[in-house]
């Protein structure tokens, strides 16, 4: 049972020494009892008070962790219903499924597309970290091989997906570096659930529990830790989008506002809908609303642009413009004395904007962003975060002047007024450029510094 502010303060030493940050015991006990602190954070609490506070100051959602090799996903640990609250922390993984019936030559191209499913989007590499290896022969030996074929030829992270624990345990004898790794078993069910906790528990992995329903969700949760497995990802079993919608917000919902320890678990669901658009559709729904792993039947090259775009754009802290090093950068190669040189802002969207465009134009190019706090050009001219004194000062402190012969820098067309002022600041010739982005390919390419041929 959860501790009152009151409760938990009789336990603390009580001396408002201000070593956490708070002022006093009391204040910090009110942020502990609201999951807003860690125990951590006092230095004087006893291991007496520590094991009792335990229910206390654990997260409300528990973080579970699947990896393979390099791949480390974590998931839960979220403290919001809404991202505007504060920010969405772990964000899910995404993977396709793939069946161990399938021909040799079907996962062959399976697998190939699979690990295809990789993008590059403002500065991060997007792309599908689980894959889910679904047991539909009912033989074991085929499966374990099934299994370890698809371990050779792809580096995600495996979940394991069988309701019969005999096959998960061969799969896991026979393949031997998964005991080494943290992949994920599916599922433990009311029938199968102390079988599979055994599992889990001995090889110390985590779990997938699917119930029909809530309560039956709960129920078994709070069984398989008894016995044993502590690591557990919960499956509501819905399979339509709506029902499966309304248990991931649910689900949320008492963890997070009742501090309902046996929903209080990362979650996962599944997309299969009528078609490969309606699969699409749901798995987006369930990157909006809550669920930490996300598998859609037969995965699409063409599906993973979205759904992963639409995770980047939701997982991004909305307190935190997403940024690049105010610098030089290199656009292109075999630059010479008279490469043009840009000016543009450190928000992370315009800077790679403007260096997909340059890029096309196939004109080696250096881009200057200027520190503007994350904020786009008219955003940062309107907030005085670009002004013709820090544009200068930017410029200056490059070492551009040892690598071209002229001093002329294309500014954003949105920002001409500042030129005349610019030009005196730094000492530099200015040319106004395109007000869009996408019009510097045609641009730069008519474009000499200085009107030099």
């Amino acid at each position: 049972m959860d501790l009152s502010a009151m409760d938990i303060y009789e336990l603390l030493p009580q001396t408002n020494c201000g070593k956490c940050g708070h002022p006093t015991c009391l204040a910090f006990a009110m942020q502990l009892a609201n999951k807003q602190v860690s125990l951590d954070e006092c230095p004087d609490v006893s291991e007496e008070a520590k094991a009792e506070l335990a229910s206390a100051s654990a997260p409300p959602i528990k973080e579970v962790v699947v990896k393979r090799g390099d791949r480390e996903l974590p998931l839960g640990m979220e403290t919001v219903m809404f991202r505007h609250e504060e920010t969405f922390h772990n964000q899910p993984g995404i993977g396709g499924t793939l069946s161990d019936t399938l021909s040799e030559d079907e996962l062959e191209e399976r697998l190939e597309r699979y690990n295809d499913l990789t993008y590059e989007r403002i500065g991060e590499t997007i792309e599908f970290e689980v894959v889910g290896l679904n047991e539909e022969s009912g033989d074991a030996d085929q499966y374990a091989d099934f299994v370890g074929q698809v371990l050779e030829t792809c580096d995600r992270i495996p979940v394991l997906m069988s309701e019969d624990p005999e096959i998960i345990q061969t799969a896991l004898d026979e393949n031997e570096e998964l005991k080494e790794e943290k992949p994920l078993i599916y599922a433990a069910t009311e029938d199968n659930c102390e079988a599979m906790a055994e599992i889990a528990a001995e090889n110390e992995i985590p779990l997938a529990v699917c119930g029909d329903g809530l309560e039956e969700l709960a129920e078994l949760t709070e069984k398989i830790e008894e016995a044993g497995a502590e690591e557990l990802i919960l499956d509501p079993g819905a399979r339509d989008p709506l029902t499966g919608m309304q248990n991931q917000t649910q689900i949320r919902r008492q963890a997070l506002e009742n501090n309902f320890r046996p929903l209080g678990y990362p979650t996962m669901a599944f997309a299969a809908g009528e078609d490969a658009h309606e699969t699409l559709m749901e798995a987006c729904t369930y990157v909006c609303k809550y669920a930490g792993i996300i598998l859609l039947e037969d995965a699409r090259r063409w599906q993973a642009l979205p759904v992963t775009v639409l995770r980047q754009n939701i997982y991004t802290d909305p307190r935190v413009p997403p940024t690049v090093e105010a610098k030089v950068f290199e656009v292109g190669e075999d630059h010479d004395e008279n490469a043009p040189v840009l000016m543009t802002t450190n928000f992370a969207l315009t800077y790679f904007t403007v260096a997909s465009e340059v890029e096309s134009s196939r004109v080696p190019s250096y881009i200057v962003t200027v520190d503007t706090e994350g904020q786009s050009v008219l955003t940062a001219y309107s907030s005085e975060n670009l002004t013709a004194e820090v544009a200068a000062n930017a410029l200056n402190d490059t070492d551009l002047t040892d690598k071209i012969d002229h001093k002329e820098v294309i500014i954003p067309g949105h920002v001409a007024v500042m030129s005349g002022e610019l030009e005196v600041e730094s000492g530099w010739d200015v040319v106004v450029g395109p007000r869009e982005a996408s019009g510097l390919p045609g641009f730069l390419r008519d474009y000499s510094p200085n009107g030099q041929e």
